[in-house]
């Protein structure tokens, strides 16, 4: 049995959110499949060429594949949730007050905005 993955449209709506966690600064971009639902995720930190750097893209290549391959939003988020390791500490973000990684803020922001199952559709749009 092989799992079929389910790709983006060529052309996507997608959202932006820019972030900062313990003074290291950020923009997540989702992109969207037509009915709402994320389809991939992308993360540019402003250190270019770091080594959080390189981990983020490594993170966003195979969180996206994942969803797209059938890995329900919820069972994302309670695998990348809590995940601890620097850049830890205050966010910029008033919903998210400490996030415990870069990866933790993420699953933390998806849950936000799509962590119930009924309704594919954000919640809250910044």
């Amino acid at each position: 049995m092989f799992a079929v993955r389910n790709s983006l449209p060529v052309t996507r709506e997608s959202i932006t959110h820019k972030f900062s966690i313990a003074r290291h600064e950020g923009y997540l971009t989702i992109g969207l499949y037509p009915d709402g639902r994320p389809g991939e995720i992308f993360i540019k930190m402003a250190k270019e060429g770091s080594t959080i750097c390189g981990f983020c893209q490594a993170f966003c290549r195979a969180f996206s594949l994942a969803i797209q391959h059938g890995l329900s939003i919820e069972d994302a988020i309670a695998r990348f949730k809590n995940m601890r390791f620097e850049p830890l500490g205050p966010t910029s973000n008033p919903d998210i007050p400490e996030a415990q990684s870069v990866i933790d803020y993420v699953a933390r922001f998806i849950e936000l905005h799509w962590g119930n199952p009924r309704d594919p559709s954000p919640r809250a749009r910044e």
